[in-house]
């Protein structure tokens, strides 16, 4: 368990780092647009994608 939870946390660093690495301009527009969202919408946005993760875990495990 404790095996997976690591893969699983140095996935997310994996795939956090291949954006700012290739498009490092663009993601900085993007961190900018982002930093005017209102907090409601990122939360919304954060519980969307967390429910879509976990769906996606039991249907794959």
């Amino acid at each position: 368990m404790f095996d997976e939870l690591l893969t699983a946390l140095a996935l997310i660093l994996v795939l956090e780092g291949v954006f700012p690495f290739l498009i490092p301009d663009r993601w900085h527009k993007i961190l900018q647009i982002m930093a005017q969202v209102e907090p409601a919408r990122l939360r919304c946005f954060g519980l969307v994608s967390m429910l879509t993760g976990s769906i996606l875990l039991v249907f794959f495990k």
